[in-house]
């Protein structure tokens, strides 16, 4: 499997370009499921469009952990973050990778997203960490699907409640725990870090409201945050073996409810009748 954070391996994208990015496999574990899933739903687009290069529009794109691995497989990609200083690493990243031609940082959120992109413009839309500080998770989402061509594809990644829940329960957190299985939002005090956090059905919801059909949905660092870091760092063999556990659980809806983050692809109906 590649990752934008693992080493490079052999595959080629098909202009020749390595089908990863840079080598951190430690924060590669984050990433990994949502990366194997979003590359596969690239290469389908691009057989089915017969271009190479596809436009990808990446909101909330900060420094470009995935704009920049993108680029580099040839496609074009804009960012749309709030954040200067997020963008301002972007830039140095793209050029440091050799890209800088291929990314284009914009400022700017999801609910004025048009102000600094263009509707309908898009292959492909990734929305990842976006939900979770947005006033309005249902409009924001209809914004990057609006960005979307007849036929494109949605990359959504957000916060997921079981995980949360898990995690202070874990650490002897139990009254906190029981406060985030109740709240609406997900959230375990006022010291929660995270405005929000949702249940695969809230976000498969969200994804059918806003016009697409789902694709797939995944459970993300269903382990990779409750393992300690010493004995992946330090066992033999415990990385591949953590990663090959996360791959296998990532598909099964029973770990979804204890995934730290969730992935729903979500296809335009003309994509999805391809």
């Amino acid at each position: 499997m590649s990752d934008p954070m693992r080493p490079p391996v052999s595959a080629q994208h098909p202009q020749g370009t390595p089908r990863s990015g840079p080598s951190r496999p430690r924060a590669g574990l984050r990433t990994a499921v949502v990366w194997e899933v979003l590359q596969e739903a690239l290469d389908r687009r691009v057989k089915a469009t017969g271009r190479p290069a596809l436009d990808v529009l990446d909101t909330g794109g900060g420094s470009g952990n995935f704009a920049v691995p993108l680029a580099r497989l040839g496609h074009r990609v804009t960012v749309v973050d709030p954040s200067p200083n997020a963008l301002f690493a972007l830039e140095r990243r793209a050029a440091e990778a050799d890209v800088a031609d291929r990314v284009q940082g914009v400022q700017g959120d999801a609910h004025g997203l048009f102000d600094v992109a263009e509707r309908g413009a898009y292959d492909v839309v990734l929305c990842h960490g976006v939900l979770e500080y947005v006033d309005d998770p249902a409009e924001g989402l209809r914004n990057a699907v609006a960005a979307l061509r007849t036929e494109g594809v949605l990359s959504l990644l957000a916060a997921g409640l079981g995980g949360a829940v898990l995690s202070r329960a874990l650490a002897g957190h139990f009254t906190e725990a029981k406060r985030a299985l109740e709240d609406p939002d997900g959230r375990w005090g006022k010291g929660d870090p995270v405005p929000r956090r949702f249940t695969a059905e809230q976000l498969t919801g969200l994804v059918e409201a806003a016009g697409l059909r789902v694709g797939a949905v995944h459970g993300v660092r269903v382990f990779a945050d409750l393992v300690p870091g010493v004995l992946v760092d330090t066992e033999p063999g415990a990385l591949e073996a953590l990663l090959k556990l996360e791959e296998a659980a990532a598909e099964l809806p029973a770990f979804h409810s204890v995934a730290t983050q969730l992935h729903v692809l979500g296809e335009t109906p003309q994509t999805a009748g391809a």
